[in-house]
């Protein structure tokens, strides 16, 4: 699949299930392996992530299944999602 980066910006983000994300606000682009690894996502929905204080979430580029009008990304629970951020926050 070939995009351009700049279509990615201010994209809405849902997860296959239907549940809004957020907007996508940057990529993380892995220069090495010349590929994305990551969406930045900011104005997050309490409904899909928990991120308490922070200003976005970044989310791995694998996870995403569909790229037009909006993004689409593999459903991920929610309490598997805050696991993951507080054993990311304990092992800083």
């Amino acid at each position: 699949m070939e995009i351009q980066l700049s279509s990615l910006y201010g994209q809405d983000l849902y997860t296959d299930r239907g549940i809004y994300v957020g907007k996508v606000e940057d990529v993380t682009v892995d220069i090495k392996d010349k590929r994305i690894s990551g969406i930045a996502v900011k104005n997050v929905s309490p409904n899909a992530f928990n991120v308490g204080r922070k200003k976005g979430v970044i989310i791995p580029y694998r996870w995403v299944t569909a790229i037009g009008d909006i993004v689409i990304i593999k459903h991920v629970r929610r309490q598997l999602a805050e696991e993951r951020e507080d054993s990311e926050e304990r092992e800083r």
